[in-house]
């Protein structure tokens, strides 16, 4: 017999969709090599390169170890085949190269951070103009409300990320959050998966993006946090996150190989 789901409540709506993505949304998953490579790609096409700023890294097998992209290549070159894994202390375990200096950082994120599989660090342009103000991070619409309550703000930049100490600044500053804008520097996102930190990253640069088109023309203004936490439940869930990351990978390709 068929519900009369006009006659439903919101919470049994919610309930009942969240129920049928589960059943319903499925995407093809990637290994975690090929789901980093990829996430190079869409950061690239979604215009968070920097010349040979910014890392991807993602927990390998063995603890201690990740995998992260060469030194010398940009994001758009990264393929599964040039990918590096490393150890801690940044050595080479596989590959060619060797990885840029600043991943030290996400040495420390990992250590002090267990749920964490994936970081993504970037240079992305609206993001790093916000940063360039010393102005945190606002979650002021819907699309964006995958990272309400869960981007911190680091207001004093510490330097070059090469060093222990801007590790351990940095990896106190996002305590037990997903994201954190770094002042003059960038944003930074993690995920329990890779397809999840890649969704964040591409998200946060949007976030920053009408956050920066809303304070030229007026003050932002809040939305309420019942319904700003109650839209991130909806929004972040794995299944919605594979699809909407294997979405951003179908067209990020299609920039990058138009014909």
């Amino acid at each position: 017999m068929a519900i009369d789901t006009m006659r439903l409540s919101k919470p049994e709506i919610v309930n009942s969709a969240l129920k049928s993505m589960e059943a319903n949304l499925h995407a093809e998953k990637l290994s975690t090599r090929e789901a980093v490579a990829q996430t190079c790609r869409t950061l690239f096409a979604f215009g968070h390169d920097s010349a040979l700023s910014g890392q991807i890294t993602a927990r390998a097998e063995q603890p201690g170890t990740y995998w992260t992209q060469r030194l010398g290549l940009g994001f758009d070159e990264i393929t599964p085949d040039n990918l590096l894994l490393v150890d801690e202390d940044l050595n080479v375990l596989q590959g060619e190269g060797m990885a840029n200096p600043a991943n030290r950082f996400h040495s420390w994120l990992y250590r002090t951070r267990a749920d964490v599989q994936c970081i993504v660090h970037s240079h992305a342009p609206h993001a790093s103009a916000l940063s360039m103000l010393e102005v945190p991070l606002e979650i002021a619409h819907m699309d964006t409300c995958v990272l309400y309550g869960q981007c911190a703000f680091l207001e004093k930049w510490p330097g070059i990320p090469v060093g222990n100490e801007e590790g351990e600044i940095i990896s106190a500053a996002l305590g037990d959050k997903k994201a954190i804008l770094l002042a003059h520097h960038g944003l930074l996102v993690t995920g329990s998966s890779v397809e999840e930190a890649c969704v964040l990253g591409v998200m946060f640069e949007r976030a920053a993006r009408l956050q920066l088109m809303a304070m030229a023309a007026g003050t932002v203004q809040p939305i309420p946090p019942e319904l700003g936490h109650e839209a991130q439940k909806w929004i972040n869930t794995p299944r919605r996150t594979d699809a909407t990351f294997a979405y951003y990978a179908r067209r990020a390709e299609k920039m990058l190989h138009p014909f």
